[in-house]
């Protein structure tokens, strides 16, 4: 299938759901959500995989066994990009009813990997390659975000010009862009493209310096 555009009727889909988030709308609109929001994700990733990676679009469904909240269906479509062998560092797209919002980065880290992370913000090489990034990435817009400790873990310097960075156990970069006529066609693949291509110096600065968990190893 060739990426068209989001139809209106998907955006109009998430309207809905957000207001009536029950198995009677969702079977109702079901048809609604696969040939308007899952196949066009489907087509846009796929439009994309020769350049990122293959993607992996996420289940409509909501995990509600430790949650507060037990409406059923996610209000997004999202799916990520995880290049085999780099461990850390993926693309990360959705569409709702705001919008498109496009991430990249790392949203969890194991112990491990953590920290790795933080040996390699405190090298005074790599440590201030991904100052600069952060910096770079935020002055241009990108909300830069990730689980944080209360205060820079033991063992670092308090004064260092990374401490903020230090705290993270996480690090991810992301941007909406609202609803707008664009998205109903092919040019949203390109919006997607220039978004993930600002996000490759991060992504490759993880993978380079935290890599893959060895708990993944473990498991198998």
């Amino acid at each position: 299938m060739t990426f068209t555009g989001f139809p209106d009727e998907g955006l109009l889909f998430y309207e809905g759901l957000e207001a009536d988030n029950s198995k009677t709308y969702w079977t109702r609109s079901k048809d609604v959500y696969d040939s308007c929001v899952r196949a066009p994700m489907q087509a846009l990733v796929d439009a994309l995989a020769a350049e990122f990676g293959a993607a992996k679009l996420f289940r409509p469904y909501r995990d509600v066994r430790f949650s507060n909240d037990k409406t059923p269906y996610k209000t997004h479509q999202g799916a990520v990009v995880n290049p085999e062998g780099r461990g850390a560092g993926a693309w990360y797209v959705q569409i709702s009813a705001e919008g498109l919002r496009v991430a990249g980065g790392a949203w969890r880290l194991e112990s491990d990997q953590v920290e790795r992370f933080r040996r390699a913000v405190a090298d005074d090489l790599q440590g201030p390659r991904l100052r600069t990034e952060v910096d770079r990435l935020a002055s241009a817009g990108w909300e830069i975000g990730g689980d944080r400790l209360s205060r820079v873990p033991k063992g670092y310097d308090v004064d260092d010009a990374r401490a903020d960075l230090l705290r993270h156990r996480s690090l991810h970069a992301g941007r909406l862009f609202e609803y707008a006529g664009w998205l109903h066609g092919p040019a949203a693949v390109d919006r997607v493209r220039d978004a993930w291509q600002d996000l490759t110096a991060l992504n490759a600065w993880l993978a380079d310096n935290v890599g893959a968990t060895a708990k993944e190893s473990s498991r198998r």
